[in-house]
């Protein structure tokens, strides 16, 4: 009775552990996410139970337990990652545990485009849900230092790109990011810059490809662009360009820029001061800062004005000017 006895234990082991490795086999092929894809979080803290709730409230075509066994069998326990993740159409338990070891969280992006300024670049940051925002009443100056940087104002020390970032992300971080990013573009830049320039600094040279960023958007005019104002610091002349005036003129600009605005002094109004503005004005790209660096010295214009189409026409004498704006800004023979 005995040996009988043992033998159906044995038996019954046998069965117990053949559907114990064929179900657990078939659990790791089986697809456990049906239809869309499925966002998951896992946050600081959450323990492998909290995990495994956090899959059973997403409703997916698992068994808690083969889950737990792959995660035991494989020491994966204890690799598991924060981070938003997002389990794709298809996944089985072993690509979900291999993503959550992995840190390949979900990314979400950011866009800062080409002449805006730093206020500007703050909106779009707070209207992003997916940063953590902890600039709020922070003055520019204490910002910078949390950045680690030696300037004072942040005005056009941001490169302009599209970021990628991970929920949860904070603006200070994802700033540290482009500020540092266009201290080595500048650098890069400065360093392969032309000879005989009418400034001494690369800060001095990112004032003036901010300016340049805001006068054209036609990749062809920048260095010509560029060279107006390199002959006009070089001759003494005042820049009078109307992007440092709006700029100076802040919340009061309303669209247009009024005779009086142009007599009115402040520190960017480059109609009243000579040189270069105290800071830059917008964010400019690589493009314009390199046009910064290599103006164009074949020609000797030093006036210009828009046609109305995005490019400009330049002039050498005050003359040729004054016929160009009466054709393409007044509209007379």
């Amino acid at each position: 009775m005995i040996k009988r006895l043992f033998f159906l234990f044995l038996l019954a082991l046998s069965f117990a552990s053949g559907w114990f490795i064929s179900g657990y086999q078939n659990a790791l092929k089986a697809p456990t996410v049906i239809g869309q894809p499925v966002t998951i979080e896992i946050a600081k803290g959450d323990s492998f139970r909290q995990i495994i709730h956090k899959l059973r409230d997403q409703h997916l075509f698992m068994q808690p337990l083969w889950f737990k066994v792959l995660a035991i069998q494989t020491h994966a326990v204890r690799k598991i990652k924060t981070g938003e993740y997002e389990l794709a159409t298809g996944a089985t338990i072993s690509d979900i545990l291999a993503l959550f070891v992995s840190g390949k969280a979900k990314h979400y992006s950011i866009t800062f485009p080409e002449g805006r300024n730093f206020k500007e670049m703050l909106q779009v940051m707070e209207k992003n849900p997916d940063l953590e925002h902890t600039l709020k009443e922070l003055s520019n100056e204490a910002l910078m230092a949390k950045l680690g940087a030696s300037e004072k104002h942040p005005e056009g020390l941001f490169f302009p790109d599209t970021y990628f970032f991970e929920k949860h992300t904070t603006d200070v971080a994802l700033l540290k990011r482009a500020y540092d990013k266009m201290q080595l573009v500048l650098q890069q830049e400065w360093f392969n810059k032309a000879e005989h320039l009418p400034f001494n600094t690369p800060y001095e040279a990112l004032i003036l490809a901010s300016i340049v960023e805001k006068e054209t958007a036609a990749k062809a005019e920048r260095t010509q662009i560029a060279g107006v104002f390199s002959r006009r610091l070089t001759q003494g002349m005042m820049l009078q360009t109307d992007p440092t005036v709006i700029y100076g003129m802040g919340d009061s600009y309303q669209g247009n820029i009024r005779s009086e605005d142009l007599h009115t002094e402040t520190p960017y109004n480059t109609y009243k001061i000579k040189g270069l503005p105290p800071t830059p004005i917008a964010m400019p790209g690589r493009e314009a800062i390199y046009a910064a660096l290599h103006p164009d010295q074949s020609k000797n214009s030093i006036y210009f004005v828009s046609r109305g189409d995005g490019t400009h026409v330049f002039s050498t004498t005050l003359d040729e000017h004054n016929q160009a704006v009466n054709q393409f800004q007044r509209q007379k023979p």
